[in-house]
């Protein structure tokens, strides 16, 4: 999957001369945490409501209500942005975004084709448009975990069981338990009562459980 396929395109952008009141409604206006800085339809920064948290107080502690309130309308986000920039271009893969984004440990990524922004990807867009639906939130059904079953020959064991069964695979991983290290095959199955699927499971070998939904 590429960024293209998970970013959001209709970005709300400022330009460098937007006072940090102006931002500040904006991001309120829109919901949104962060705004990328536009000029002449290249992209020069970015500006956080942590950073307009960190910039209001900090610059101006001294001043009075209506002193503070004036400023924070002269003040631009100009000079307090961020230029250190998180940028891939839109044909770069989720996974090498999620890689780079750990290692820089920033929260979303401007996509950028041409030099033009194009879009952003954030946390949250990677969590409702991969993880979600790879974990199968929101589905009905009932989701299995089958104990140290990430060996190719054992996942083909237990889809033989389930097909056999005639039951609708929904979602299906594998992860390592995080105390043995061996990896867990998860199911999520489309039945909503799934004693009869462990049933038989559990007469081939396998230690199997319900995990919530």
């Amino acid at each position: 999957m590429l960024l293209r396929d998970v970013m959001t395109t209709n970005v709300v952008t400022i330009p460098s001369d937007t006072s940090l009141a102006e931002a500040r409604r904006a991001m309120d206006f829109h919901k949104l945490r962060r705004l990328p800085v536009v000029d002449r339809a290249r992209l020069v920064g970015l500006v956080s409501r942590d950073g307009l948290d960190r910039a209001g107080p900090s610059k101006l502690t001294t001043f009075s209500m209506h002193e503070l309130t004036y400023l924070l309308s002269k003040i631009t986000v100009k000079e307090i942005m961020s230029t250190d920039l998180f940028v891939l271009p839109p044909d770069a893969t989720v996974e090498e975004a999620v890689a780079l984004g750990q290692q820089k440990q920033m929260g979303s990524v401007m996509v950028v084709d041409d030099g033009v922004l194009v879009g952003i990807a954030t946390t949250n867009d990677f969590f409702y448009k991969i993880v979600n639906p790879i974990l199968g939130i929101g589905l009905g059904g009932s989701r299995l975990s089958i104990h140290d079953c990430g060996r190719p020959e054992d996942v083909a064991k237990v889809l033989g069981t389930v097909a056999s069964m005639g039951i609708r695979l929904l979602t299906i991983f594998c992860v390592p338990h995080p105390d043995t290290g061996a990896h867990d095959l998860t199911l999520h199955v489309d039945v909503e009562d799934p004693s009869t699927l462990i049933e038989e499971l559990g007469k081939v070998g396998w230690t199997v459980h319900e995990r919530a939904r």
